[in-house]
């Protein structure tokens, strides 16, 4: 999917807080009904455009469906942020160079960009902490467009 459907999917009110809510693990129709606030057929009805933005997955268990956060969209439009200079992780988490840019344009191994090779020794204990490192900025992306204010519908047509 194209950053710019993520952008129109993520610029309705009640789809950045199903997302914000389901930073906090699995959560069935129902949960979102009650902790959102709104009816059951609204929540139906973004849960669809998010699923089918790639933004979540659902699995069903018995009656019900559980819905999950799926992360790649929103790295992606991190990525473009972060392209413009603007750092989505925490300020008092400082990231060398060489690990911010892999984390943000994970290469294969070997490829040459600029003449370099990005092929850098990691240390065991450091793969956990790029882990962490990816899913902060993740939630800093999530926080960020959690916090954009409703845009006004575009008609198509």
């Amino acid at each position: 999917m194209a950053i710019d459907d993520v952008f129109a999917v993520i610029a309705e009110g009640t789809r950045r807080d199903i997302l914000g809510s389901l930073r906090g693990g699995d959560k069935a129709v129902g949960e979102l009904v009650e902790e959102l606030e709104v009816s059951q057929p609204t929540v139906s009805k973004h849960l669809k455009v998010l699923r089918e933005a790639g933004l979540v997955s659902m699995r069903a268990q018995g009656q019900k469906r559980y819905y999950s956060l799926q992360t790649r969209p929103l790295q992606d439009v991190a990525e473009w942020i972060i392209a413009f200079g603007i750092d989505v992780l925490p300020a008092a988490e400082p990231v060398a160079p060489a690990v911010a840019a892999a984390v943000v344009a994970p290469q294969e191994p070997g490829h040459a960009v600029s003449g370099r090779s990005l092929e850098v020794p990691v240390p065991a204990n450091l793969s956990r902490s790029l882990g962490q490192a990816a899913n902060k900025a993740t939630t800093k992306a999530a926080d960020l467009f959690a916090h954009l204010p409703k845009l006004p519908r575009r008609r198509r047509g």
